[in-house]
Order: C-alpha cells, then sequence, then structure tokens
C-alpha cells in the first residue's frame, strides 16, 4: 500500500474488503518496511543489516534488524484494531518467500546467500519456524484464520540463471526446478495453513508453483503471455492445468497504478473471462476457481486509486458470481 500510515492504510484494506483483510504493507517507510526488511524481521536466529549493496547477514541483531521487527509490531497492533471491528473469518498476511529472500539478501561474503546451497537450507528452515510464530500471532490477535502469501517475484530470475553477482560481470548459477520445488515444498507442508504461491513475472514457472501443495496460485492475468493476442498456448495449457487439478488462482486483473480513460469493473473482467473461454470452462466457474486481485502491489499507486482498486477487485468478485455471455467487445476472446 502507498504512504507511511499503516492505520489509515489497514481502515482501507478492512473497509474495502471485510471478508478477506490483510496486513498492510508500506514500503515508503524506508528500511525493515520493504518485503526482504520486513520477512528478513520474522526469520529466527539469523539477523540482518543494510550494506551499501542492500541487505547482508549479520552477526547479531542491530539497528536495521530491530527497526523492520518494530514496524512489523506496530502494523500487526493496526490490524487488529480493524479486525475487532470487522471480526472477519479469515485475513490475509504475506511474506517474501524462500527463493527471492536468498536473492535479495547477502551472506557475509558479499555474495547472495542463494549460492551457497547450505545456507539456503538455513534460511528456509529460519523463516519456516518465523511464519509459524507469526501466523500464530496473527491467529490470535485476530481471531481469524490466517491464509498466507508468498511472494516470489524473483524465482523465475533464480531458475534462469539471471541473478548478478556482486561484480555485475556474471551472474549466479541457475536453480534446478526440483530443487525450488523440493523447498517449497518442505515450507508449505511444515506451515500447516493455506499458502498461496504469487509470482507475477511474465515467465512465472506455473506448473512449478502449482505441484508443491499450495492451495491457490497468483498471477498477473494482464501479461502478455496469456493475455490477449500475444497469449501462448504453452502458458495457456498450465493454467488450465491447474484450474482442472481444481486449484484456484488468484488472478491480478486491476492495475496497480491508475490507468488512463475510464475503467469499469466489467472490461477488467473480461482477461478472465477470455481465459475461461479459450479453455473450455463455463464462465460462472470462475467464482469458484479465482478470486480477483491487483495485478502486483498497490505501493506504487496513489492513495485515491488503491482505495479504488480495492473496491474493484470486490466487483469483480461479484462479476463472477453473475458473468455475461458475451464480452462488450464483440469478441469471445477480447481481440
Amino acid at each position: 500500500m502507498p504512504g507511511d500510515d499503516v492505520r489509515e492504510s489497514a481502515g482501507v484494506v478492512a473497509g474495502e474488503l471485510p471478508l478477506l483483510p490483510y496486513l498492510p504493507e508500506l514500503p515508503a517507510r524506508g528500511v525493515g518496511a520493504d518485503m526482504i526488511g520486513r520477512t528478513a524481521a520474522l526469520l529466527v536466529d539469523i539477523a540482518v543489516e543494510v550494506r551499501p549493496s542492500g541487505y547482508r547477514v549479520a552477526s547479531r541483531p542491530g539497528r536495521d534488524h530491530s527497526r523492520g521487527v518494530d514496524l512489523l509490531r506496530f502494523d500487526l497492533d493496526a490490524l487488529q484494531e480493524v479486525c475487532e471491528r470487522v471480526r472477519p473469518g479469515w485475513v490475509k498476511v504475506q511474506a517474501t518467500g524462500p527463493w527471492t529472500l536468498a536473492a535479495g539478501v547477502e551472506l557475509r561474503t558479499g555474495h547472495r546467500v542463494l549460492t551457497d546451497h547450505g545456507a539456503v537450507r538455513e534460511f528456509a528452515a529460519s523463516l519456516t519456524e518465523g511464519l509459524r510464530v507469526h501466523v500464530a500471532e496473527v491467529a490470535a490477535r485476530t481471531g481469524a484464520q490466517v491464509l498466507l502469501q508468498l511472494d516470489e517475484p524473483s524465482l523465475p530470475a533464480v531458475l534462469g540463471a539471471r541473478i548478478p553477482t556482486p561484480s555485475g560481470y556474471g551472474t549466479v548459477r541457475g536453480v534446478s526446478d526440483q530443487a525450488a520445488s523440493d523447498v517449497l515444498r518442505d515450507l508449505v507442508a511444515a506451515l500447516g495453513v493455506p499458502v498461496v504461491l504469487h509470482c507475477c513475472a511474465d515467465d512465472a514457472p506455473l506448473r512449478l508453483l502449482a505441484n508443491v501443495g499450495a492451495s491457490a496460485v497468483s498471477v498477473d492475468a494482464t501479461r502478455p503471455a496469456v493475455s490477449g493476442r500475444t497469449a501462448e498456448p504453452a502458458a495457456l495449457d498450465r493454467i488450465g492445468e491447474i484450474w482442472d487439478a481444481g486449484t484456484p488462482l488468484l488472478l491480478g486483473l486491476v492495475p496497480s497504478t491508475e490507468p488512463r480513460g475510464r475503467v469499469t469493473s466489467r472490461l477488467l473482467a473480461q482477461p478472465a473471462f477470455d481465459l475461461a473461454d479459450r479453455l473450455g470452462f463455463d464462465r460462472v466457474r470462475l467464482s469458484s476457481l479465482c478470486v480477483p486481485t491487483p495485478t502486483c502491489g498497490l505501493a506504487g499507486a496513489s492513495p485515491h486509486w488503491a482505495r479504488r482498486a480495492l473496491e474493484l477487485s470486490r466487483e469483480l468478485g461479484a462479476a463472477f458470481l453473475d458473468p455475461p455471455d458475451e464480452d462488450p467487445n464483440g469478441g469471445s476472446d477480447g481481440r
């Protein structure tokens, strides 16, 4: 979410999404509030500090690590306050996934955690324990069941050997699909709550994400690989496989920053209707096969658009319950 007032953001979230409010992240607050620093604050027996090159493992918790812990504690206070008013059955929290975290934090040598298989496992174990504690606290504070989202925007780069080395002249060796799956599967299985795996990259590894025990997969449904004339048969097939297995998709349909021109929920829903049509699914099944969301985080949006994006997401959910027979542009595939 944009801005630096977490109580205001929590109020907006609870007002627009009372059935599934989430713990807001406000990266504009700086160190410890961004996705890497925030998740690093959850780690057990591992501390980080900020260096000119980014986050690095520290010998002991210092000011940077403590700031992340304090911000998260303050944010939980704000979520608890709004949940006491709306009393939701479910709340969502999100954290950086193990592979994006390993790609975004350096060892004391200056190399990425990603370069050391033992360190990756240590980080994954620490993250698992930290998330257990976090989820339990959120449940106790809100009285709600917890849905956990793990953000893996760097996973395609990790798999494809596109993470740069400290010198910038090379890249870190890619991780195999099997190794990536094993770490994610172990983490998901150990947490004991429904887990959503999110990757908004155009080359999101959908088959991998869907086969590690996650309750749902979250993607940007407007990306070229799955939307409009540029949609790729292989990407569409993978989405079809996910739906055939009964796994829901969180479909990013609402722009994360305010677009030009008039925006309606009917037009924003069209990529989802196109997907259903192309894959041979009855449109009404969208109400059980997908959850509409913004395409990615709203931190770059104006406060007005952040609120409107959440409102539109809720409207899209209602549209899926009573979908139109034809799209407003006169075609079945949005062309």
